[in-house]
């Protein structure tokens, strides 16, 4: 079976000539890409393609195949609107990654209501494995989640990339530092954030320098973490973009892992990326604003 995102990937190279511009129209990397031509071909049975050191050029395969992608592509465009005008103000679906901050959302939130305030949505949070279940079975129509790892079963839109840091409460004695060595810290208490993608790294950070802190806490809600660590019941590592009052969050020597978190489209909402409706343009633009 073809799926569109592979039409949309095909179709990207023949408008822009090479694979790395169709890859940046796309908004995923240009592997993602090359991979997702190559299961196109692979469902095919022949190339498409003659790849070249300077330009692709199509098979002969390939010019017959275009002609029906153009037309496919086009009847899809054509359904979406027609069921956007016919539904009027559609409900969108959105999956939410869970370690997105909470006042982030509330952002996004406000922004819809400047943008349209009569526009429908409906939240659904959940991890990165949960929301890429959602997508596939059509519970959301679009996530906010981790993109750029690897997989190319979705059309994805990447919008921030951030790094993760220390956690700790003002009154911590090292909360005036810029980096802490993770063994400054063995006697510390630390809070587990048991959501947090990064959090096997993270062990792994520790385990590995001979700190063994205690835990006195394991959570899933970081809005409750953080005032828990500004209230100096321990200290954690979270992404950067959380901040709360009377919470310093220092460098972790040595720790480099970071994150990219975007748009990710479910295969029949992809118009979405190219005619974006209010919620939409609300994540664009919060994520687009200095924080």
């Amino acid at each position: 079976m073809i799926d569109r995102y592979q039409l949309r990937y095909f179709l990207a190279v023949i408008d822009n000539g090479n694979f790395s511009r169709a890859a940046a129209q796309c908004n995923v990397s240009q592997p993602t890409l090359s991979v997702g031509i190559s299961k196109l071909e692979r469902t095919i049975g022949t190339p498409l393609f003659l790849r070249t050191n300077r330009r692709v050029q199509l098979t002969q395969a390939g010019a017959r195949f275009l002609i029906h992608a153009r037309k496919i592509e086009s009847e899809f465009n054509l359904i979406s609107q027609e069921m956007a005008d016919a539904n009027g103000a559609a409900l969108v679906r959105v999956g939410m990654l869970k370690s997105i901050p909470g006042d982030v959302l509330a952002q996004i939130v406000a922004t819809l209501h400047v943008i349209d305030p009569l526009s429908q949505i409906e939240f659904v949070e959940g991890t990165e494995r949960e929301l890429t279940g959602h997508l596939a079975r059509g519970r959301v129509d679009c996530a906010l989640t981790l993109v750029g790892r690897g997989a190319d079963r979705f059309l994805e839109e990447p919008l921030l990339n951030e790094g993760y840091s220390l956690a700790m409460a003002l009154t911590h004695p090292h909360a005036d530092q810029s980096v802490i060595r993770a063994e400054a810290l063995n006697n510390d208490v630390m809070i587990v954030r048991r959501h947090c993608e990064a959090l096997s790294e993270t062990s792994r950070h520790f385990t590995e320098r001979g700190v063994r802190p205690h835990f006195a806490y394991k959570a899933t809600n970081d809005e409750r973490v953080m005032q828990l660590v500004a209230a100096g019941l321990g200290l954690t590592v979270m992404p950067d973009s959380y901040r709360a009052d009377n919470v310093a969050r220092p460098r972790l020597e040595g720790f480099t892992l970071r994150r990219t978190i975007g748009l990710v489209y479910e295969a029949s909402a992809e118009s979405y990326a190219a005619s974006p409706p209010p919620i939409i343009q609300s994540i664009r633009r919060v994520f687009q604003s200095p924080r």
